[in-house]
């Protein structure tokens, strides 16, 4: 393996690469992954070396809070390569604040921005012939932390771990999404983590959609924890109702993450000139609407959904 150093980064490079191997014109979402990940520390009070390193297995001790307390978050991205090869990416000064949003309310050490960057860029430097160009694909980026040190007490850990990983990737959904409107089990609570990207709040949502994708649907749309009145979330991404020439969408809250994408749909809409409403969606309202053929669009939004048409919703 050959090693270098960049930006204060070290460099180890694999002897031998995957994508040779790897048929970019079919790529599953985040199911291959790239050659390398950087990795990077934190103890004794302070980030420590960023390394880049081939991907591979990580040991943990048993006594690892993560396993026992569940302080991991993490970060959707994409990166894209144009017709003259340059690589980009998308507004990711919002991924790196609600990284540093999710540590805080999970007593995780904040990353310095610049620290999150130099990493990121050189990464992406590295794994550059990794992006995929094929319509509809990107280079999936998956910023995590997660804490590492050791004990059973009940409290937060004095030391984490920080990777980017990567994963060459098509499309999350193919074709239009069915979902069911869930009037049971809630995704997050007022006063809880559900602003956060926590991984707990997405193992918690893994039974009820099961239950549901039984039933034929894909994803489900969440509600409120108390009424179950008015739609949240779909999924994994946040939804938006076109009722009439209106584009509606649901406030964030506790409860509701703050999609990159919706802030992006909602800019964008407002630069063209479409009317746009911040506010709560009664299941009534929806179902009327559908009803009397107001509602002309129904969709979810986010990284890895990017914007996926919802064609058939029940309760």
């Amino acid at each position: 393996m050959k090693t270098m150093t960049k930006n204060d980064i070290k460099i180890t490079k694999t002897n031998t690469s995957k994508i040779k191997n790897t048929d970019f014109n079919n790529l599953a979402f985040g199911q291959v992954f790239s050659d390398h990940m950087l990795v990077c520390d934190y103890k004794d009070g302070k980030w420590h070396t960023r390394e880049i390193v081939p991907y591979g297995p990580i040991t943990l001790d048993p006594a690892s809070k993560i396993f026992h307390y569940g302080q991991s978050i993490f970060e959707g991205m994409k990166a894209y390569k144009d017709a003259n090869g340059e690589v980009f990416l998308f507004r990711p000064m919002e991924n790196i604040k609600r990284l540093n949003i999710s540590a805080k309310r999970l007593a995780i050490p904040e990353l310095p921005e610049d620290y999150f960057f130099e990493g990121l860029k050189t990464l992406l430097h590295v794994e550059k012939d990794w992006i995929p160009t094929a319509e509809g694909s990107s280079l999936y980026i998956r910023p995590y932390i997660f804490a590492t040190g050791a004990g059973f007490h009940a409290s937060p850990a004095n030391a984490y771990k920080f990777i980017i990983a990567c994963a060459p990737s098509g499309a999350y959904f193919s074709g239009k999404v069915k979902v069911l409107i869930e009037e049971k089990y809630s995704r997050s609570a007022n006063g809880g983590v559900g602003f956060a990207k926590a991984g707990g709040n997405y193992a918690g949502q893994f039974y009820p959609t099961q239950l549901a994708k039984d039933k034929g649907y894909h994803q489900i749309i969440w509600t409120d924890d108390t009424s179950h009145e008015y739609i949240e979330e779909a999924g994994a991404m946040n939804i938006f109702v076109r009722i009439n020439d209106t584009l509606v969408t649901a406030p964030v809250s506790d409860r509701i993450l703050d999609g990159v994408t919706r802030k992006s749909i909602l800019d964008i809409a407002k630069a063209e000139g479409i009317q746009t409403e911040v506010r709560k969606i009664s299941v009534k309202e929806l179902i009327e609407a559908s009803k009397n053929g107001s509602l002309k669009e129904l969709f979810g939004a986010g990284t890895a959904a990017v914007i996926s048409p919802i064609y058939w919703f029940w309760i």
